[in-house]
């Protein structure tokens, strides 16, 4: 029986790959738009104007005490299944409402470690800069944001290693994901041996592939420490 269950895993696994790919595809395109969103966000929570701090401030508490399947359910039903540009009529597929809702907690996070390593750097750097005549641009561009991309990179490594794990969600709204894919595997073949091998080959996958990312942020904790 055992021989039997591998058999059928082989023959299921190309599915499961793909779905897996599915996951990979939905964690790089939240972190990134994720990043470029929190970054902005973070700026926006050192800017002298208070006006705009509050908006980000809000921004951060919102999104980062948010439950990310509420985010997940509310992007997956409340954005269109399709949206109209230039006249055409294009598709929004539900893996990509999925990227939009694990984008917005990204975000928040990005920001506050964006703030947090702003933050971390000695004021003394600001005044000695200030001393030679730098305008605040030029303190941030040449100075400060060096440093900050060294110590933002551990914690925002760990950072898609958690999005990545919180992709297993989107089985939830209909995408065929790797959750999705051991399931359909699970019930077409209806064996229980089979069933516990499957779901154990998804915890493997996604061990193996969060797994590297840990050990690289814990070398370059140790590497960026402070």
């Amino acid at each position: 029986m055992a021989t039997e269950n591998l058999a059928t895993l082989w023959h299921w696994s190309p599915t499961l790959g793909a779905g897996l790919l599915q996951n990979i595809q939905i964690s790089v395109g939240a972190i990134g738009l994720g990043t470029l969103l929190g970054l902005l966000v973070g700026t926006l929570l050192l800017s002298p104007l208070a006006p705009l701090r509050v908006v980000a401030r809000l921004w951060v508490q919102v999104f980062r005490n948010a439950p990310w399947l509420v985010l997940i359910y509310f992007t997956s039903y409340v954005f269109p299944f399709d949206v109209q540009v230039a006249g055409t009529w294009v598709a929004f597929p539900d893996w990509l409402k999925v990227t939009v809702g694990l984008a917005l907690p990204a975000s928040a996070n990005v920001a506050e470690i964006f703030r947090g390593a702003v933050a971390s750097i000695p004021g003394t750097q600001w005044e000695a800069a200030r001393s030679l005549a730098f305008s605040r641009g030029q303190i941030f561009r040449s100075i400060i944001l060096p440093q900050c991309l060294r110590r933002m990179l551990p914690p925002w490594m760990n950072l898609y290693a958690v999005v990545t794990m919180g992709t297993a969600l989107a089985s939830l709204v209909g995408v065929h994901d790797l959750i999705d894919s051991a399931q359909v595997a699970a019930n077409t073949v209806n064996r229980s041996g089979f069933t516990v091998l499957v779901y154990f080959s998804v915890l493997a996958l996604f061990f193996a592939y969060c797994y590297p990312i840990a050990r690289l942020t814990q070398r370059l904790e140790r590497r960026y420490a402070f």
